[in-house]
């Protein structure tokens, strides 16, 4: 096949940029012929693999998000492609994958919360208007022929908001790599992790991952650890990812007396090594289509505490791997759960659990299943239907 795939930005971090990435390398080892279609981009991931840089003119992030679009539009029309893969925010192709889930799902669930700490009352209003009627054109009747998520949750609610059919809508669980994410990192990467923060073999240690603190819960992790503490004591909290607030987290820790138990790493590349110095991972998002941190922590032997607003929580089988709460879960609700989990005999009874539930979503077969969507539409010269925005 001559495959396009789409989307703004190719990276080295981030969940779709990441899927980019796998597929691109899939794809071109099975040797079909793949074009990553982007503004900005890193190395190739596969000699084999072309980029095509699309930088229209553009002032600010919402008319960057609608040139590239259009800028997609005019180039797909131009070049004979047989399977147009779009990733993110255009309307331009024969498969969309909504990785990100419904932008108005996101604004409804963790935009607020984002804002507070993020931007001013009504920060980002244009951009987020522009994504939203960007994606209703790229859902609309005629603008593809298959859409792909991440989770059933997320199928529902494309359905639900776009009058998507649900025989059109294919639901592929993101996969990981079983390999990269691995128990047998904890005994050196792990070990020595762990040390440099002045943990202790005998520490019990909860692992919140992710960047975007707001959405992904870091202030609901910080007013639940308290009451962890004073039931166990050997708690400590390991807190990564990007985020601009970091400071104002760390200085919410230090409110709550945990000043000398958590500690705040940043953003980093080794993450692996991160959920290696762990025995516990928590994720109480406010939205995540499917968070990747879901397969990595379970594929590293760490049982699972997330929110019913992560589509990774299909995954999960709760009191075995990890739990499901509700999303908007109370402190009172997190910590008791929190404090079900940090028995050392059940942590040590659930890394095999949790390992092999994450060996069912292996990246290669995930990538498989898209190879299989792809083919099954692809043919040359495709001819889509015109929907204006």
């Amino acid at each position: 096949m001559r495959v396009a795939l789409i989307h703004i930005k190719h990276a080295a971090s981030g969940g779709v940029e990441a899927y980019l990435t796998n597929l691109a390398r899939y794809l071109a080892s099975a040797g079909h012929e793949v074009t990553i279609v982007c503004r900005t981009h890193e190395e190739l991931p596969h000699p084999a693999v072309r980029f095509v840089r699309l930088r229209p003119f553009n002032l600010g992030g919402a008319w960057k998000m609608r040139a590239f679009a259009q800028a997609v539009e005019r180039h797909v029309a131009e070049t004979a492609y047989d399977v147009v893969y779009g990733l993110g925010k255009t309307w331009s192709h024969d498969v969309v994958r909504l990785g990100g889930g419904c932008h108005q799902t996101y604004l409804d669930l963790a935009g607020e919360a984002e804002r507070r700490f993020l931007h001013p009352p009504g920060g980002g209003w244009l951009k987020n208007r522009t994504a939203l009627a960007i994606e209703h054109r790229g859902l609309s009747p005629g603008a593809y022929r298959r859409v792909i998520t991440n989770s059933h949750m997320v199928k529902r609610d494309v359905c639900a908001r776009h009058q998507v059919p649900p025989e059109l809508v294919t639901v592929i669980h993101n996969g990981v790599d079983g390999q990269r994410f691995h128990p047998r990192h904890r005994d050196e990467e792990g070990a020595e992790l762990r040390r440099s923060c002045g943990f202790a073999p005998e520490h019990q240690v909860v692992l919140f991952l992710g960047s975007g603190y707001a959405r992904k819960g870091l202030d609901l992790v910080l007013g639940a650890f308290p009451a962890l503490r004073a039931r166990c004591p050997s708690a400590r909290l390991l807190v990564v990812g990007y985020d601009s607030s970091q400071s104002r987290y760390q200085t919410r820790a230090g409110e709550l007396g945990l000043g000398e138990v958590a500690c705040f790493l940043g953003g980093r590349r080794d993450v692996h090594a991160c959920y290696a110095a762990a025995d516990l991972y928590v994720l109480p998002t406010r939205y995540d289509p499917f968070a990747n941190s879901t397969l990595e922590a379970l594929a590293s032997g760490l049982p699972v505490i997330t929110s019913d607003a992560n589509g990774g929580a299909e995954v999960i089988t709760p009191g075995l791997n990890g739990e499901v709460l509700a999303a908007g879960a109370t402190d009172a609700e997190l910590s008791a759960v929190l404090i079900s989990w940090t028995l050392s005999e059940r942590l040590v009874a659930a890394r095999c659990v949790a390992r092999a539930a994450a060996d069912q979503h292996g990246l290669a077969s995930k990538m498989q299943a898209a190879t299989e969507v792809l083919q099954a539409l692809s043919r040359p010269n495709l001819s889509r239907q015109s929907v204006a925005l």
